[in-house]
């Protein structure tokens, strides 16, 4: 079985925030798939099938590891099935990247996750929001989309939810990889 996290903030403030882009990621793939994430457990919200998991974990960003490690205990998932989603701004707006491993980058939502599952081996897929050097860091992440943004976003969805629909259903990581990495 799969585990399709898409980190974020829960929140009315966070909803368009940079931040949320992994949530914003898992709310289309929801959309597309037809499914709605209605159940909740481990502080988390998740649609659950025999083959995957998709889940928004609502324990905040900087604590996600917690609800991630809870799931994949309870229902027996490898970390060779873990696919983290999450905002980067070390990649270009409307660029994304899969990754099978790495570092915490300096996103305190990978870091805690590393921590709590104790690898950085997990498959990542990284979508960028870019960056302002003229904002910090924490200003730049919280603030929500431009208008242009959130039209450059529509344009990138279509492409990544395809690259996710793929990986869910013929699971080679490799060739998704090879095929859609920017």
């Amino acid at each position: 079985m799969k585990l399709i996290v898409g980190l974020g903030n829960p929140g009315r403030e966070y909803l368009m925030t940079r931040h949320n882009l992994g949530f914003l990621v898992i709310d289309h793939l929801v959309q597309r798939l037809g499914v709605k994430l209605a159940k909740e457990k481990f502080q988390g919200l998740y649609y659950k099938t025999n083959e995957y998991i998709l889940l928004k974990p609502q324990t905040y960003m900087n604590s996600s590891g917690e609800c991630i490690s809870a799931f994949m205990s309870y229902w027996q998932i490898s970390r060779e099935n873990l696919l983290v989603i999450y905002d980067d701004i070390a990649l270009p707006l409307g660029k994304f990247r899969y990754r099978e491993q790495g570092s915490d980058g300096g996103h305190n939502g990978i870091k805690n996750i590393i921590e709590k599952l104790g690898t950085n081996e997990f498959k990542r897929l990284r979508v960028g929001i870019g960056y302002e050097q003229s904002f910090l860091i924490r200003d730049w992440v919280l603030a929500i989309f431009s208008l242009q943004e959130e039209e450059e976003l529509k344009k990138t969805f279509p492409k990544l939810i395809d690259s996710l629909l793929k990986w869910i259903n013929e699971g080679n990581f490799g060739q998704i990889m090879n095929k859609y990495n920017c």
